[in-house]
């Protein structure tokens, strides 16, 4: 195969001594929602079923509580549950029995949702609303036997394995940190103290399975937290767990708490894969390295590098189940690369809602969704080359029908476009990459720098319309809109229009902190150079200091502008954003110190700037440009002017409903039309 020239090490087998992975790829761990869903344990089957035939040598799943003060809803402590979970392993195994399937024991601590939760102290979490139930000795015993029972119910059940989880701010972490453990017995006090419960978890399970099931530990090898844990430290828990029988060490990096992102867009590649191959050098087992790597070009550099022994992948595996065995034959082209915008799958996850995929509609929904081959082909007319266009366009001709892809500008993606250009974005130029190939390999007809009208298409006897045509923005109806400082913030992020040193952004939506980000942005973008990344966010990973920030102060390049950035409504600005990426968009506007004002009223636009009222006092904002990000409207003209036509006419995406310029609904949208036409 052409991978195993292209990429020798990420194809090469790892030798554990009882078991053998055939290849240096992981699924990594993440919670996707059909752990609670009905006739869930069926549609996870579906889901990984779909991952093992795609190539990857092991699947670690989503985090599996062992009691009811460790979480909500999933758990294994009976055989009954047990049972249910073999429904999972079988069809992994039965689809391709040369992968391995492991499960990860995930206890939240006082992240669990639940009045139930416990810790080592009564330490408040800062992101959950409960004070966690401090352990007695006799509830550490039932924690350290609840553990070791789900390792043996995960055996029972037919896994290959298990993944302990002991970072992130879950029960085993908040042991180790002292700002969490104020114990002063022997699970408190000293660092050996407070290493000692993860130690003995891992006693406990090892001691409770066969010698042939893998173990593997999850560590913080930097927690991002001030006054967190030291490199020392670590190394030494590290050091520990082998001895207990860890098969493998996981690393992992941050808290839920901590304020670094590492796990969005605007996160180099690979970014952590170094501190993880520090931690390689002082252990005698195999480690796995993850976060933001998402492509197989990416993972053969960390394990050229030495960074790891296996390479793990959560979301690219949700974006794309073939991803391996596309690298395996050459096809890495058509990989539907992850781009980490978290939207539909990790703020689903955080939002108690079932995960999916914006670029990949399918991933856990594969029992629902099904591309099947149709039995009648029909010639089909897209208009709109946008995200919805391309997910109808490509999924249609997928299943046989013969598609025409029209679009009046001269590159396919629509909005895609613009956000391919704001700073932290850059990986949505890779869907666009897919989709261009997509495009070439399903022989669609593609048209661009082609307008159609109603009549073209009445002519063109097609059987399906499909008007994907996107989005207008919205104009305000206000005083002084068409005065010459005022901009949209298409001509803005285009470069087509000047922005002066004084700005003033109508709306404060994700649109509106796009583009504030992208004017007061100044120097090499972050999500492009790990130095600039450490240097905006604080983190130290030359001298790792405790957490790896302690004492740093972040360094943020701006451009010379005075932003304020507006909006109408009462509640804070920003409070619509995405759950897991929200704050970071919020915090690098504070860091480059963009003035953010909610509750505004805007009175009238003239040469004195923009007149707005607050608190129902007049203000001037003496600005020299005004971006207006008022919304969006639905841009469908044409399929109005198809309504009494007689021929079959769909509405998709941003032209269905504007929103957001919402790419997840589009895409979503979009795939189900085509999937049933």
């Amino acid at each position: 195969m052409i991978g195993n020239d292209r990429y020798p090490h990420l194809f090469s087998p790892l030798d554990l001594g009882f078991t053998t992975i055939k290849n240096r790829a992981i699924m990594g761990s993440m919670h996707t929602g059909l752990e609670e869903a009905e006739n869930g344990f069926e549609r996870m089957a579906a889901y990984f079923t779909e991952r093992a035939r795609g190539g990857v040598g092991m699947i670690i799943t989503g985090g599996i509580s062992p009691n009811e003060e460790g979480g909500h809803g999933a758990k294994l402590a009976t055989a009954a549950e047990a049972a249910q979970h073999r429904i999972v392993t079988e069809a992994v195994h039965n689809s391709a029995a040369d992968v391995k399937i492991c499960m990860q024991i995930l206890h939240a601590g006082p992240l669990a949702p639940t009045e139930k939760c416990v810790a080592p102290s009564a330490v408040k979490s800062r992101i959950t609303p409960l004070i966690p139930n401090a352990l007695d000795e006799a509830g550490i015993e039932k924690q350290l036997a609840d553990f070791a029972n789900c390792a043996s119910r995960a055996q029972e059940a037919g896994y290959d394995g298990v993944e302990i989880i002991g970072s992130a701010g879950y029960l085993l972490s908040t042991f180790l940190v002292k700002k969490t453990n104020q114990r002063t017995d022997q699970w408190g006090g000293s660092y050996e103290n407070r290493m000692r419960f993860p130690v003995e978890v891992v006693r406990r399970i090892r001691a409770a399975v066969r010698d042939d099931f893998i173990v593997i530990f999850r560590i913080a090898a930097m927690d991002m937290l001030q006054d967190g844990m030291s490199w020392d430290e670590i190394v030494q828990l590290g050091q520990a767990i082998e001895h207990a029988g860890a098969n493998i060490i996981s690393t992992h990096f941050t808290w839920h708490e901590s304020a670094v992102p590492t796990i969005s867009t605007r996160v180099p590649r690979a970014a952590f894969a170094g501190v993880t191959g520090r931690l390689r050098r002082e252990l005698g087992i195999p480690t796995i390295t993850s976060n933001r790597i998402n492509m197989p070009d990416v993972a053969e550099k960390v394990l050229a590098d030495g960074h790891a022994d296996l390479v793990s992948m959560a979301r690219p595996m949700l974006a794309d189940a073939e991803l391996v065995n596309k690298a395996l034959e050459g096809r890495e082209d058509e990989i539907n690369t992850c781009i980490a915008c978290n939207q539909a799958c990790l703020d689903h996850t955080f939002t108690g809602q079932e995960v999916s995929c914006l670029v990949n509609p399918r991933a856990c929904h594969e029992t629902l969704l099904n591309y099947v081959q149709t039995e009648a082909p029909k010639r089909i007319a897209v208009v709109g080359a946008g995200p919805a266009g391309l997910g109808y366009a490509t999924v249609a001709a997928q299943r046989g029908h013969a598609v025409t892809l029209f679009d009046s500008a001269d590159e396919i993606g629509g909005q895609f476009n613009l956000a391919k250009r704001v700073p932290g974005k850059e990986e949505f130029s890779e869907t666009l990459r897919y989709y261009r190939r997509m495009i070439e390999v399903l022989g669609i007809d593609l048209r661009l720098n082609t307008p159609v009208d109603a009549a073209q298409l009445k002519n063109a006897n097609f059987e399906e319309v499909v008007i994907a045509t996107g989005i207008k923005p919205r104009i305000p109806e206000l005083e002084g809109i068409d005065h010459p400082s005022v901009v949209s913030y298409i001509d803005v992020i285009r470069g087509n229009k000047r922005v002066g040193h004084r700005v003033a952004i109508i709306g404060a939506g994700g649109i509106g902190f796009d583009v504030a980000e992208l004017i007061m942005h100044k120097g090499t973008s972050a999500a492009m150079d790990l130095d600039v990344f450490a240097r905006e966010w604080g983190v130290d990973f030359k001298h790792h200091p405790r957490g790896g920030v302690t004492g740093v102060e972040p360094v943020v390049e701006r451009a010379d502008r005075e932003v304020t950035l507006l909006q109408r409504k009462a509640t804070p600005v920003g409070r619509g954003l995405g759950k897991t990426t929200g704050w970071t968009h919020r915090l690098s506007l504070v860091r480059r110190d963009v003035k953010m004002i909610n509750a505004v009223e805007y009175l009238k636009i003239d040469d004195e700037g923009l007149h707005i009222s607050i608190d129902h006092k007049p203000h001037v904002l003496e600005v020299d440009t005004i971006i207006v990000c008022a919304g969006q409207l639905p841009l469908r003209t044409l399929y109005d002017e198809l309504q009494d036509s007689g021929l079959n006419v769909s509405l998709v995406g941003g032209a269905y409903e504007a929103g957001e310029l919402d790419a997840k609904r589009a895409i979503n949208q979009a795939s189900y039309l085509a999937a049933a036409v």
